[in-house]
C-alpha cells in the first residue's frame, strides 16, 4: 500500500504556533463572550437598606456608619473563610435581618451555615467578589475610602483566584449530575446480565472516582456503535493486518481493551502474546468473544485499571489502544495510555497510534445559530434569552455540513504518543484562520486526526473532519453567542486554552479567545 496522505494537503508540515509560557486562565463556567475593558464604575446595594453606592468600600463604611455593623469585625470574630463570607452575604440578603441581629452570635451555631446560603441572592453581587482576607488585611483603606495601587492589584489577584473557585462550585452540580446518569445506566446493565446468567458472578466493581465512567461503557451499544464505525475500526485493522512485520512475535498491551477486537486483530498480525485489559463489565463478553474465535492461547484478559493492576510480564513491545474521545482529549483516557507506556512500554516498543492533532475551522451557519441560540430571544411570544448563558457555553457533538465551512482549517496541536507527558496535555495556542467566504461566523468547529506512522511500511492515518467519512466522534462545535462579520482572505486570529475540569477530570474545558471576547466552554 503506498504511504498515506493528508487529504488536506501539506498541513501536517506546518510549523506549529509556540505554546505560551503564561498560566492557564481561569475563566467562570458561565462567563459569556465579553469586551475585555470593563466598567470602572460599580453599583452596590447595601445589605440593610435599599441604597445603593459607588463601590464595596463606601458600602461597608456605609453600613459601619449607618447601621453599625462593621462586616470585617464579623468576619474576623467569627473567623470566616470565603464560603463563610459568601453564605453571610447572601444570608443578610435574603432574610433581610435587622442589623442588631448580627452582635453578639454564638460561633457554634451561626444562621448562615446551610450550603443553601452560597447560591447568590443577587446577580453579579461585588460583595461576593471581594475576598475576606483582603478585607480583613486592608481595614485601614476601607475607613479610609482609599485603595493604594498596590491594593487594587492584589484585589485583581484574588479576585481573579475567586473565579477560579466559583468555577469549580458552579461546575459540581453538573458534574455529579452526569456522573449519576452514567452510573444509572451502569446499574441497569448489571441487573439485566445477572438476569440473563451468561456471565455468572461478577466481581464487585472498584468504588472510586471512575465508577460512573467505566459503567458506561459495560453498556453494549457503546461497542456496537464503535465496531460499526469503519473508519475507526478499518483503520485499526489495517494498520496490523498490512504491517505484520511490526507485530511479529512481539508482546502486545491493549488499554482499554473493550469486546476485545484490537487484541484479535493483533493476534492475527502474528503478535506472541496479547495481554487486554479493561475495568468495564464488558471484558466477561471479551472472554467469551476470544475463547469463541480459538485465541484463548494467545489473548490474556485482565480486568481492572492500568493503574491498578500488575501485568503478567516486565515490559511489553507494544502499546495499542483506542483512547480517543470528542475533540480528542474528552475522557482522559490518553493519561492510563501515558501511564502503562511510562512502567511497561520497553526502551525500543511504540504506542499505536503514535501521532495525532487537533485541528480548528470556521463556520457560517446563520440557520443553525438561529435554531440553538437565537431561538431564545422569542419563544411562542415569551423572551428567554437568559436560556443562553446556559446554552452557549455547552460544546455541541454535532455532524457539521461541509457546505457551511468558511476557512481553511488550521492545526492548533499535534501530540507524538511516545513522547508527550501529562502535562502536555492542557495547553494553551495561539491560532489564525483563513477566512474563504465573506459572511457571518458563527461557531469554530474541532476535530482531529489520527496516524499509524513508526516503523510502518504501510502507513495508514483517519480523520474525524467534516470534509471526510463521518466517524461516531463527529465533529466538536462551540457556537458563538454573537456571529462575527467576516471577510474573504481575512486572517481571523484568536487563542484557545484547553485544560481539565478540576472536579471532574475526564470532562474539558475550552476557552476561545476572539477579537477581544472570551468564552469559555465545557464538554463532558
Amino acid at each position: 500500500m503506498a504511504e498515506c496522505t493528508d487529504p488536506r494537503g501539506d498541513r501536517d508540515a506546518e510549523e506549529m504556533p509556540e505554546l505560551s509560557d503564561g498560566d492557564d486562565e481561569d475563566i467562570d463556567d458561565e462567563e459569556q463572550w465579553q469586551w475585555m475593558e470593563e466598567d470602572e464604575n460599580q453599583s452596590v446595594s447595601c445589605l440593610f437598606c435599599n441604597r445603593s453606592l459607588s463601590s464595596v468600600t463606601a458600602t461597608l463604611q456605609h453600613c459601619t456608619s449607618e447601621h453599625q455593623v462593621n462586616i470585617v469585625d464579623i468576619i474576623r470574630r467569627h473567623n470566616l473563610d470565603d464560603y463563610g463570607y459568601i453564605k453571610m452575604i447572601n444570608f443578610i440578603r435574603s432574610t433581610k435581618c435587622d442589623a442588631s441581629s448580627l452582635t453578639g452570635l454564638p460561633d457554634a451555631a451561626l444562621p448562615w451555615e446551610s450550603e443553601d446560603f452560597l447560591r447568590p441572592v443577587l446577580q453579579d453581587d461585588p460583595l461576593l467578589q471581594t475576598d475576606p482576607e483582603e478585607l480583613c488585611g486592608a481595614e485601614g483603606s476601607i475607613q479610609s475610602g482609599a485603595e493604594s495601587h498596590d491594593a487594587l492589584l492584589q484585589r485583581a489577584q484574588t479576585a481573579e483566584e475567586r473565579a477560579r473557585r466559583s468555577e469549580e462550585a458552579l461546575a459540581r452540580a453538573m458534574d455529579d449530575l452526569h456522573k449519576l446518569k452514567l452510573l444509572a445506566q451502569g446499574l441497569v446493565l448489571n441487573a439485566e446480565t445477572g438476569k440473563s446468567g451468561n456471565l455468572g458472578t461478577v466481581a464487585e466493581l472498584r468504588e472510586d472516582e471512575d465508577e460512573a465512567y467505566f459503567s458506561s461503557y459495560g453498556h453494549y451499544g457503546i461497542h456496537e456503535e464503535m465496531l460499526k464505525d469503519k473508519v475507526r475500526t478499518e483503520s485499526y485493522r489495517d494498520f496490523m493486518y498490512r504491517n505484520p512485520d511490526v507485530f511479529k512475535d512481539k508482546v502486545v498491551l491493549d488499554v482499554g481493551c473493550g469486546t476485545g477486537i484490537l487484541s484479535m486483530f493483533a493476534a492475527r498480525s502474528g503478535a506472541m502474546k496479547v495481554i487486554a485489559v479493561d475495568q468495564s463489565e464488558i471484558i466477561y463478553q471479551a472472554m467469551d468473544i476470544v475463547r469463541s474465535n480459538q485465541l484463548e492461547d494467545k489473548i490474556t484478559l485482565i480486568k481492572g485499571r492500568i493503574e491498578d493492576i500488575n501485568l503478567p510480564v516486565e515490559k511489553v513491545d507494544i502499546i495499542i489502544s483506542e483512547w480517543m474521545g470528542y475533540f480528542l482529549l474528552f475522557e482522559s483516557m490518553l493519561d492510563s495510555v501515558l501511564y502503562a507506556r511510562d512502567l511497561y512500554l520497553a526502551d525500543n516498543g511504540s504506542v499505536y497510534p503514535d501521532l495525532c492533532n487537533i485541528s480548528l475551522a470556521a463556520i457560517g451557519d446563520t440557520q443553525r445559530h438561529q435554531d440553538r441560540i437565537a431561538f431564545w430571544d422569542d419563544v411562542y411570544g415569551f423572551n428567554m434569552s437568559c436560556m443562553k448563558k446556559a446554552v452557549v457555553p455547552e460544546a455541541g457533538v454535532e455532524v457539521v455540513q461541509p457546505e457551511t465551512l468558511i476557512s481553511e482549517p488550521t492545526v492548533i496541536q499535534t501530540f507524538n504518543c511516545n513522547r508527550v507527558c501529562l502535562s502536555e496535555l492542557e495547553f494553551s495556542s495561539d491560532f489564525c484562520l483563513k477566512i474563504t467566504n465573506t459572511t457571518e461566523c458563527t461557531a469554530i468547529v474541532g476535530y482531529f486526526d489520527i496516524f499509524f506512522d513508526k516503523g510502518c511500511s504501510n502507513k495508514v492515518m483517519f480523520s474525524t473532519g467534516p470534509q471526510v467519512t463521518k466517524t461516531h466522534w463527529k465533529q466538536t462545535v462551540f457556537l458563538l453567542e454573537r456571529p462575527l462579520s467576516v471577510q474573504a482572505g481575512e486572517e481571523l486570529r484568536g487563542k484557545i486554552t484547553v485544560r481539565k475540569n478540576k472536579k471532574d477530570p475526564r470532562s474539558l474545558l475550552v476557552t476561545f479567545d476572539l477579537r477581544d471576547r472570551k468564552q469559555t466552554y465545557s464538554l463532558q
